[in-house]
């Protein structure tokens, strides 16, 4: 068997469309043969008359970039691809890809409700519908429309949805950057007969409340919609036009209310032809942003739940759903009457007596309310979402009431598993999946269900690696760093939260830079890269990481003198330091620990940047960002120790950086993983580390002769520790490691966050690295895994683990047991790839593509 298990165009395999002017592709192949390798790739791209743009061969497979003719807008054309392997084998793909508009200037106008002056503070505008009939003047063969928003949009023909999406036209930097999307409805318009087009548009992130401020307003004064309709005729003519101030509006739509943190409202009653319309009128925008065609990961249905148990308190019923995650509830109404009014409350915990804890919410409402009409009735809202497991329902008989509840989040493909013989660390493999599914809605957020779900950096510069491992995250984490890059300031320094809308936390000046928070412009691009091996990552945000790289190294050598220049000392205000540490109890105290937290991580973005530079040939940067972080460990020893690998002032996260980036001298790490040891046994193997420590801690430990110390506090169940987290029930990673007390009570009190805590929270699920390159022992050593390591590190009793990953280039797996003192292992290379099998009794083996087994004594 030799056959190409995939192909690509710009990531996708289908509903492919580009503005690029070059798009990549990409493919990979499955063999069962072993040792195989590709010897030529012949790729051949035509228009859709038949005509060659341009073909090329290759062995290469990664975003390979298409230099032909010129593509033309709003077309469609094919890629044929024809592999040979060198054992003579042969197979051939195909797919298609459509272009956008391709304009440097959106040709389409805005429209609005001119007399809606929007001026009330922390709420989100009213809804506006606005409509037209439309019928295509001749037999079309071919109808898209292109639409966007300021605000979120929806579109329907004929009172149907179209498209899958939600929360289109997506979160970006609004000021700089703005999507629309294509929709092909050709199946519509080919009849000839004439279609009410209506599409409703909510406040959503550019005009709603958003942040905890409740600040709205940011992007637009009020809502605005533009949308192109494009038609081909049998006679080959087109017809492009768009939005202006013949369509209708109003305000008296079913959508009554809408808003990301408070909800939705939905009349049924309301018929719209009896709603008060006029005529729209063009809206110039408030900026003037780049519009481009939809280059993330579109948030789609996923996952169904059904109620596991119901409860009667009150006028409620309490639904449990057995699994925390970010979506809506769907439900169905029998024998409803006119005006009846349903009210659906979320929630992620209940309180003891069995009602919704909503406490944690602050001042998100988190309810959706609908008023029937009469008879049966479905219902799911479209303009909000929440994070939950439980759900209050009143206004209904229970007999007369269905509910269903729906996962939402962006639709990247799984790619990586893992499973082992210890049932609670599969349990926490469930909960880091579950908690990247729940935060990776259209941005990577830090929670799904209070007023904040903001792209907060320090989050995702920590979760990456992990998150690359379980799924294709490629085009979501690339359109978010193109977001990044449009919020960088001209200083280098980054905000905290992409997109900032207005955002500063903590106290923050024009120029400063945040470390750990802002190395995510560093972090996640190598992530990517090292996960997919796609050089194009590195080549986009280079700039951006020497830019963001220059301002951390001025701010450590600000006002300082000697060696101090390269410790990273601004007042701890301006950091968050070892974030939510759990051996530190208020904001404070975790803040003052950033001298630590910020001078590992300059030598860390350092480290990593002359990788990049050394990777895109920029020699001479190469050696500067080598020599600073050089300078930055010398420092660090220098300054934070007694020079004999003990630090002068003790915390788990200010030993586990330096160890873990190899910082200390060599004299002097086995020392620091010495007093590691001790601090770890002093608080019974229970994690002391805040965000920057957390993802490093088992590696410092295991790669240094402890992995018993390390197995001590992965498989710990005190609190603070991550199965702690899975003995009291959590289906999702939490914020705080003490969460939950015992008796299901949250202890956190007034530490200074503002009530700050939520139970799913991706941040410290970034153990699930450790789980995947050393339990399972999968870790690439070229990007992409062309070239990668498995060798497991055994301890904590576990029997057996595997895990696989789909890769670039195939399939990469590792399934290991022990069994009578014998250790054996199966894995799986990919066509082209190279494995260094590293077994317990030391004997290396190097693999190439195919399947394999070996054994050791133990």
């Amino acid at each position: 068997m030799f056959e190409i298990a995939r192909l690509t165009v710009e990531g996708l395999e289908n509903n492919i469309v580009t503005d690029k002017s070059n798009p990549h592709i990409s493919y990979k192949v499955a063999s069962d043969g072993q040792n195989v390798h590709i010897t030529n790739c012949h790729i051949v791209v035509r228009d859709q008359a038949g005509k060659t743009m341009w073909e090329t061969d290759t062995t290469e497979q990664i975003e390979i970039l298409y230099e032909g003719e010129k593509l033309k807008p709003s077309s469609e054309y094919t890629v044929d691809v024809a592999v040979k392997s060198d054992t003579g084998e042969e197979a051939f793909s195909s797919i298609r890809f459509t272009t956008g508009l391709m304009s440097d200037k959106w040709p389409g106008t805005f429209i609005t409700d001119g007399s809606y002056s929007f001026t009330e503070k922390k709420v989100s505008p009213e809804p506006m519908t606005f409509r037209k009939k439309i019928r295509a003047a001749g037999n079309v063969v071919k109808a898209y429309v292109y639409a966007t928003a300021m605000g979120i949009y929806e579109m329907y023909f004929d009172g149907e949805k179209v498209g899958d999406r939600y929360f289109a036209p997506g979160f970006t930097s609004y000021k700089k950057r703005l999507q629309y999307q294509t929709y092909d409805v050709t199946e519509y318009f080919n009849q000839g007969k004439e279609i009410n087009v209506d599409f409703t548009v909510s406040g959503g992130w550019a005009v709603g409340s958003f942040i905890y401020s409740r600040n709205n307003r940011f992007a637009a004064d009020r809502q605005a919609l533009s949308a192109m309709f494009y038609f081909v005729y049998d006679n080959g003519e087109a017809d492009l036009f768009g939005t202006d101030s013949s369509w209708l509006v109003t305000r008296q739509g079913k959508v009554k209310m809408a808003d990301l943190y408070d909800g939705e409202t939905f009349d049924s009653t309301v018929k719209l032809e009896e709603s008060a319309w006029k005529n729209a009128e063009e809206e110039k925008l408030k900026y003037n942003p780049q519009i481009i065609a939809e280059c993330g990961a579109p948030v789609t249905e996923h996952e169904v739940f059904l109620p596991l148990s119901e409860d009667k308190k009150g006028e409620e019923i309490i639904y449990d759903f057995g699994q925390n995650f970010a979506g809506i509830v769907r439900f169905t109404v029998k024998n409803a009457k006119k005006g009846q009014v349903i009210e659906i409350r979320h929630a992620e915990i209940l309180n003891p007596d069995g009602t919704l804890n909503t406490s944690f919410l602050r001042s998100a409402k988190a309810t959706v309310t609908y008023i029937c009409s009469d008879g049966e009735q479905i219902f799911s809202p479209s303009f909000t979402y929440m994070g939950f497991r439980y759900v209050a329902v009143k206004g209904v008989k229970r007999e007369d009431f269905e509910i269903k509840a729906i996962a939402l989040y962006s639709d990247m493909a799984d790619r990586g598993s893992f499973e082992c013989s210890d049932e609670m660390i599969n349990k926490l493999q469930s909960n880091i999946r579950w908690s990247t599914k729940s935060n990776f809605v259209d941005i990577p957020t830090d929670c799904p269900q209070r007023d904040e779900r903001m792209g907060w950096t320090g989050d995702i510069a920590v979760f990456s690696t992990t998150a690359c491992f379980n799924f294709d995250t490629g085009r979501f984490l690339k359109k978010w760093l193109g977001d990044v890059r449009s919020e960088q300031l001209p200083t280098g320094g980054l905000p905290n939260t992409v997109p900032a809308n207005g955002f500063g936390f903590p106290v923050t000046m024009p120029t400063m830079a945040i470390d750990w928070w802002g190395d995510a412009c560093v972090l996640v691009p190598w992530a990517l890269y090292m996960s997919d091996g796609d050089i194009s990552v590195l080549k986009d945000n280079y700039d951006m990481m020497k830019k963001y790289v220059g301002a951390c190294r001025r701010w450590a050598a600000a006002f300082s003198l000697g060696k101090n220049r390269f410790i990273w000392h601004t007042p701890s205000i301006f950091h968050f330091g070892d974030w939510v540490a759990p051996d530190a109890p208020k904001m404070p105290q975790w803040q003052k620990r950033s001298k630590w937290t910020a001078t590992a991580s300059l030598y860390n973005t350092s480290s990593i940047l002359a990788n990049v530079a050394e990777i895109l040939g920029h020699n001479e940067d190469a050696k500067e960002y080598r020599k600073l972080s050089e300078n930055v460990a010398d420092a660090y020893e220098c300054i934070f120790t007694d020079g004999n690998g003990r630090l002068k002032e003790e915390f788990q996260t200010a030993y586990v950086l330096p160890i873990q980036f190899g910082m200390f001298k060599k004299e002097n790490r086995k020392k620091a993983v010495d007093n590691l040891v001790k601090l770890i046994e002093k608080n019974n193997y229970c994690i002391g580390t805040g965000f920057p420590g957390t993802p490093y801690i088992l590696f410092a430990l295991a790669d240094n002769g402890r992995a018993d110390v390390a197995y001590k506090m992965l498989l710990n169940t005190k609190c603070p520790s991550w199965l702690y987290e899975v003995r009291t029930g959590a289906t999702t990673i939490w914020e705080r490691w003490d969460g939950l007390d015992e008796n299901g009570q949250c202890p956190i009190g007034d530490d200074g966050t503002g009530n700050m805590i939520s139970y799913n929270h991706y941040a410290s699920g970034a153990v699930g690295d450790f789980l995947y390159k050393r339990v399972a022992g999968i870790e690439p050593l070229d990007a992409g895994y062309k070239k990668f390591r498995i060798k497991p590190v055994l301890g904590g009793n576990l029997t057996y683990a595997k895990a696989k990953i789909d890769t670039s280039y195939g399939v990469a797996s590792s399934e290991w047991r022990i069994e009578d003192s014998v250790f054996s292992i199966d894995i799986e290379v990919p066509v082209g790839c190279q494995c260094i099998l590293e077994l317990p009794d030391g004997k290396t083996l190097e693999y190439g593509s195919g399947h394999y087994s070996a054994a050791a004594k133990l």
